[in-house]
């Protein structure tokens, strides 16, 4: 591991722990060259996995893509950091364990469009606009809808008109 002080190749782990939500192992660490200590958090990834996008092109998985994903749609909304993560481990954790190298695109968009929706309904919205690309207001009007559920109507103003 390279110090982040002096970026030599030399340092030791000085202690291991699990973090907090068990994905994770928490290690400190020192450089034998300047003596700067640090922290890093390592995780066990149980198989490499590939994203095939909707064009057809196969990429390699980005748990960081993923995570930027959430704080994007969560951008200013009063939602833990830590939720966030359990989300994203959670999701990863599904992926890993799906027994399936290759996962389209469209199953990660449903996993953080769902994850979303438990956790703050304007996140949800915000992604769900990007992710289905919607087009015109209608298309809000109609996952409003489908929020609410079947006793508010998705169209009020529309109504008003009639």
């Amino acid at each position: 591991m390279r110090c982040p002080f002096c970026h030599t190749e030399n340092t030791a782990v000085k202690d291991s722990r699990p973090a907090e939500d068990g994905t994770v192992i928490r290690r400190r660490r020192v450089c034998a060259d300047c003596g700067g200590r640090f922290t890093t958090f390592e995780r066990v990834q149980l198989r490499e996995l590939f994203v095939i996008k909707k064009n057809g092109r196969k990429v390699p998985f980005d748990r960081d893509k993923l995570a930027r994903s959430f704080e994007v749609a969560l951008r200013k909304r009063p939602v833990e950091q830590e939720r966030v993560e359990r989300a994203v481990s959670a999701i990863v954790r599904q992926l890993e364990s799906s027994g399936e190298q290759d996962i389209h695109a469209d199953e990660i968009g449903t996993m953080v469009m769902e994850a979303l929706k438990r956790m703050d309904e304007v996140a949800f919205v915000r992604f769900a606009s990007v992710y289905k690309d919607f087009r015109d207001p209608q298309d809000f009007a109609d996952l409003l809808g489908e929020i609410a559920g079947p006793d508010v109507d998705p169209d009020p103003v529309a109504d008003a008109a009639e």
